[in-house]
């Protein structure tokens, strides 16, 4: 099948070169010229791992091209994905549709047949009906069916999360477009991967509620982590002990310093305004997010209260800077909340990221960028562990403590045992235990 890409950012990207691994003729296309020169030259705009493999393969065969011409991407397709972002409005916190508004418009201006349009942006309740109603004004002519297929990839393992998903929602009561999607994902289908067909508001309403739950469980685990500290428990024992329940799960149930990235922190809130718009409030969903925006905070006086004593002066050597490994996303991390308490305290920050130092610069300029853990270490007081990349669990902890001017180490992601921390020196603090 012909299969156009609209946006060529982290969805638009990894999902077009999964579909051309399975055989289909993608072209992505991005008004961004720079980034379809980089991808053309096989520079990729993200980190994600195996993408450029990905995309160098799909290229070298035909079946994956890019370019900057819509209406040209457009022509002849049999399946246009809307894969724009959909960031939070500011001032409100609604999603901003302006640019699926603008995709749809343009989609239906360069469509030369009957055409299946598919939102793959993470869109509120009824984008789709919207969409559908641009597509029908601009062109009164055009045979267009709108469907919602929501992404459910994973930063990092993203590539594995397409070709062998949990589920794949398509929402549409339309026969034809039926048709189009399951051709669209049969080699999905052959290998019995379940495909949930629901009307399009249910299939947009999924993947927030998804998120939703998600940031639910990962910040009920970090409130009784702050419960497992004041009463002398262990949150790991404490979340394997209910994550082995099969009606619960073992996954997101990790203490730390809160969720982070492109979708939790603006899904929650786009669903918190959803549902305030049609007068249905989601209290619990609320409650996630205040706790999780003040948690990250917290975590940053962890650090301090570490330091024991004045803070002012001191180095903290912070170890990760993106939301989670395997990543160069910076968007809403914990690192950005954490590191700016403790310039604010009067602490000079060194940090080191193995991927997202070049992003972090533009949004913590002031702080030491440096080359290895060792090298951030250098004459520290503190070492806070933020992102749980691999590098960082296995770090020479002796290492580490002898070139340090005070060896302390706060783990905020609980990957070192205290027993091992203490007998290479450190003075000891992780999160619930």
């Amino acid at each position: 099948m012909r299969i156009t890409m609209i946006g060529s950012g982290y969805v638009g990207l990894v999902s077009g070169a999964c579909f051309a691994d399975f055989g289909h003729s993608v072209t992505c296309v991005d008004k961004a010229a720079d980034k379809i020169e980089s991808l053309l030259a096989g520079r990729m705009p993200i980190y994600e791992p195996g993408l450029e493999q990905l995309v160098a393969s799909n290229v070298a065969a035909g079946r994956l091209a890019f370019t900057t011409d819509l209406a040209a991407g457009v022509a002849g397709a049999d399946a246009v994905f809307i894969a724009v972002g959909t960031p939070s409005r500011r001032g409100d916190g609604h999603a901003d549709l302006s640019y699926v508004y603008a995709a749809a418009e343009e989609i239906a201006r360069a469509a030369t047949g009957p055409l299946v349009v598919v939102n793959k942006s993470t869109v509120p309740v009824g984008t789709g009906d919207r969409v559908e109603q641009i597509l029908r004004d601009t062109r009164p002519d055009g045979d267009f069916a709108v469907v919602s297929n929501p992404e459910f990839l994973r930063e990092g393992a993203a590539i594995g999360d397409f070709k062998r998903p949990d589920r794949i929602v398509i929402g549409t009561d339309n026969e034809r477009a039926k048709a189009v999607m399951r051709e669209v994902y049969r080699p999905l289908f052959l290998g019995e991967s379940p495909i949930l067909f629901t009307g399009r508001r249910t299939a947009e309403l999924t993947k927030y509620a998804a998120n939703a739950f998600l940031a639910t469980k990962i910040t009920f685990i970090n409130e009784m982590a702050d419960l497992c500290e004041a009463v002398g428990a262990n949150v790991q024992d404490v979340a394997r002990g209910i994550g082995l329940d099969n009606r619960i799960g073992r996954k997101f149930l990790h203490a730390g310093p809160g969720y982070g990235g492109s979708c939790f922190p603006k899904d929650t809130l786009a669903l918190l305004k959803t549902a305030e718009d049609f007068e249905s409030p989601v209290r619990i969903v609320e409650a996630v997010v205040q706790v999780n925006d003040a948690r990250k905070r917290a975590m940053g006086r962890k650090v301090l209260t570490a330091l024991d004593g004045e803070p002012r002066g001191k180095t903290v050597a912070v170890l990760g800077l993106t939301f989670k490994p395997n990543t160069d996303d910076m968007r809403d991390a914990p690192s950005i909340a954490i590191v700016q308490s403790l310039i604010d305290a009067g602490v000079n920050v060194r940090a080191y990221d193995p991927e997202g130092a070049e992003t972090a610069k533009a949004v913590m300029p002031d702080i030491t960028y440096c080359r290895d853990a060792y090298d951030a270490a250098q004459g520290a007081d503190a070492v806070a562990i933020v992102t749980e990349w691999d590098v960082f669990r296995a770090l020479d902890l002796k290492r580490l403590a002898g070139v340090m001017a005070t060896p302390v180490l706060v783990d905020l992601r609980n990957i070192y045992d205290r027993g091992e921390a203490e007998r290479a020196g450190f003075a000891y603090t992780a999160v619930g235990r």
